[in-house]
């Protein structure tokens, strides 16, 4: 099972590349967004893989961060959903963009992806809804650097917002709408939040 490849670009095409590994060439699928993140022909570049064996083919899926790729295998745990229609949905939107639209139940963000009509827009939202959490984003968010440098993964306050988002869960709330009240203020507070000021201004933001 290959889990990571690092070597040379090759080739790129609208929803592949080609990493040369010691002469040997790997076909990779990818979603727009990371092969925009890819380095220039000729250049190192490293991708972790998702090996997909079946009876007729081996496909390999490349991914510059873990959230993408974690992100990718979730999507596919929805009907119809399969790993085209995956990528096809993180080309157009981010893991965070995900978060947030999936955990406010807005289809809109999902509905842009090719392949992916009404009907399957709402099992994402309706059937990932509960799961949104785990992929919580810092106000200072995880993922791509904007100046296409390898990904950074940022762990530094999740706990607090995942401790608030359970606070007002248990005051009644629902979970999509708490996460979705937390994260905008966790971005208003940047350093300055912890978890009883995201409480707080959570409780205030679900008031409106």
């Amino acid at each position: 099972m290959i889990a990571k490849l690092r070597g040379i670009l090759d080739s790129t095409g609208e929803d592949w590349c080609v990493i040369d590994v010691n002469g040997v060439g790997y076909l990779v699928f990818c979603s727009g967004r990371t092969l925009n993140h890819l380095s220039s022909m000729g250049e190192n570049v490293s991708l972790l893989i998702d090996t997909h064996v079946r009876e007729d083919h081996i496909h390999l899926f490349g991914f510059v961060s873990e959230l993408e790729r974690d992100w990718f295998r979730l999507l596919q745990t929805v009907q119809g959903v399969g790993a085209k229609v995956a990528l096809a949905i993180l080309s157009v939107a981010g893991p965070d963009e995900l978060t947030q639209s999936i955990a406010a139940q807005d289809k809109t963000t999902v509905s842009r992806a090719s392949g992916v009509g009404p009907k399957v827009a709402t099992r994402i939202v309706n059937e990932l809804k509960d799961k949104v959490a785990k992929f919580a984003m810092t106000p200072v968010q995880a993922g791509l650097k904007g100046d296409g440098a390898a990904p950074v993964a940022v762990t530094e306050g999740v706990g607090d917002i995942q401790d608030a988002v359970s606070a007002l869960v248990h005051l009644g709330y629902k979970q999509a709408d708490a996460w979705v009240a937390v994260n905008t203020v966790a971005r208003e507070l940047g350093e300055d939040a912890d978890v009883k000021k995201l409480i707080r201004l959570g409780l205030k933001e679900l008031s409106q």
